[in-house]
């Protein structure tokens, strides 16, 4: 298995941060959030003068055994559809990251489907789709391993060429089904306060979703640890951005934390190492079901609340010029002393 060293943060770099802050011209905490935002990046690159460099979103695409069910409006075959939209450029996903200066990586960790051979699709499938956690555990544990070492290797390769900053999406039909059973079993909300409607199911639909869920829990006799959650539940894509999470607070990277399926993964990648915290900013609220339950959870105040529930990493990509804003503010803001104002508050 492997294991990440994630230090937080020195904290003695605070007060130095939080003088600089308060020395620009302008009132005292005028700039809201903004200020908080440059204060938690500055002290994750340990220096008053931060820079974000080559950004990138990894998506990472997989199918469920479980969406066999009926727990998505749309079959399985969509995942690998939307795969090749993403390598076109013609995802949500795809103009955000133009609009923003985002490198795009698309990474197969189990699609159920047999690519071709790629040059922009990145090869790391453990297998074709998990089991249906209905009938029997998603994963082995070998294979729960080889993704989060996936995950890990993928970020690796992002930091490797230049990037600090890095947001996750995901696309999987039935991932919003495993994100719930994640959900319900690491937090102790239940279950139906968990479960949305995902891409667009109707009432009926939510309910037939809820019912099976259910039936996946009441079969479900395991310990309810994150390793144990993640092997039983699934999915592929989700255990990959786990492991790309911690490898990035690992390495020192700013995590943009997208949506309700991303802020599921940060959850568990706190279980497995509590530091990831430190360097994760939650970049919007999205409209499924129990993404507002989560985020109050976590006690996570997300920057945006539009409404978003298309996954992909859009909207942490959105999100993206609010975090280059509170840079800027940190690099470019005079002080009142450069300037010779006197302090005003």
């Amino acid at each position: 298995m492997y294991t990440f060293d994630i230090k937080r943060p020195d904290p003695s770099m605070r007060p130095v941060l939080q003088q600089c802050i308060d020395s620009l011209a302008k009132p005292k905490g005028s700039l809201g959030r903004l200020e908080d935002l440059a204060l938690q990046i500055g002290l994750i690159q340990q220096t008053l003068r931060p820079q974000l460099t080559k950004p990138v979103n990894v998506i990472f695409a997989a199918d469920h055994g479980l969406a066999d069910e009926g727990v998505s409006q749309s079959p399985k075959e969509v995942t690998r559809q939307v795969v090749f939209n993403f390598l076109h450029g013609g995802s949500g996903a795809c103009f955000l990251a133009r609009q923003h200066g985002f490198a795009m990586k698309i990474v197969d960790a189990g699609v159920d489907y047999d690519f071709p051979p790629l040059p922009d699709l990145i090869d790391r499938k453990v297998r074709k789709g998990t089991r249906n956690c209905l009938h029997e555990p998603a994963l082995t544990t070998e294979e729960m391993e080889q993704a989060l070492q996936a995950g890990a290797d993928v970020v690796a390769d992002c930091q490797a060429e230049g990037s600090n900053v890095i947001s996750f999406g995901e696309m999987g039909i039935g991932n919003t089904s495993a994100s719930s059973l994640w959900m319900t079993c690491l937090t102790g909300i239940p279950l139906v306060e968990c479960v949305g409607p995902g891409s667009g199911l109707n009432e009926v639909g939510v309910r037939h979703k809820r019912a099976v869920l259910q039936q996946v829990l009441d079969r479900y006799s395991g310990s309810r640890d994150v390793w144990d959650v993640m092997r039983h539940f699934g999915g592929l894509e989700m255990i990959m951005a786990v492991g790309g999470m911690l490898r990035a607070a690992e390495l020192g990277m700013i995590i943009l934390v997208d949506g309700f399926i991303m802020t599921n993964c940060l959850l568990a990648a706190s279980r497995i190492q509590p530091n990831v915290w430190e360097y994760a900013i939650f970049c919007h609220c999205s409209g499924e079901g129990g993404h507002r339950l989560l985020l109050d959870y976590l006690q996570a105040t997300p920057l945006l609340d539009l409404g978003l529930r298309l996954g992909e990493g859009s909207g942490a990509i959105a999100a993206y010029p609010l975090v280059a804003s509170a840079v800027r503010m940190l690099c470019e803001m005079h002080t009142f002393e450069e300037e010779q104002i006197t302090k005003y508050f």
